[in-house]
C-alpha cells in the first residue's frame, strides 16, 4: 500500500472540491427537475389539433406557460390531465 502525503493547502482544496460535489448531488436529489414540453410535442403526444389544445387552455383544462409566442406544458400537468379523466373499467 502506498501512502500519499498532502500539504495542508492541498488537503483543504481537496476537501472543498469534495464538499462541492456533495452539495451538487444533494441538490439534484432534493428537487427533481420539472420537464417541460412545447406545444408541438403536446399535440403529437395527445394526438390533438392546435385548436383543441387552444380550447383546453381557454377552458383551464391544462396549465401552460407562454414565452413570447411559444407555449410550454409541464409533463406532470399533462399526466394529471389524463389521470383526472381516467375511467376505470367496471368489468372484471
Amino acid at each position: 500500500m502506498e501512502a500519499v502525503i498532502l500539504t495542508k493547502e492541498q488537503f483543504t482544496e481537496l476537501k472543498g472540491s469534495l464538499d462541492e460535489i456533495k452539495n451538487k448531488i444533494e441538490n439534484q436529489n432534493k428537487k427533481p427537475h420539472e420537464v417541460f414540453i412545447d406545444n408541438q410535442e403536446f399535440l403529437i403526444m395527445m394526438k390533438i389539433s392546435k385548436r383543441t389544445a387552444q380550447t383546453w387552455r381557454d377552458e383551464g383544462k391544462i396549465s401552460f406557460s407562454q414565452v413570447g409566442n411559444k407555449i410550454y406544458y409541464k409533463l406532470s400537468d399533462v399526466e394529471a390531465l389524463l389521470s383526472q379523466h381516467y375511467v376505470k373499467s367496471f368489468k372484471k
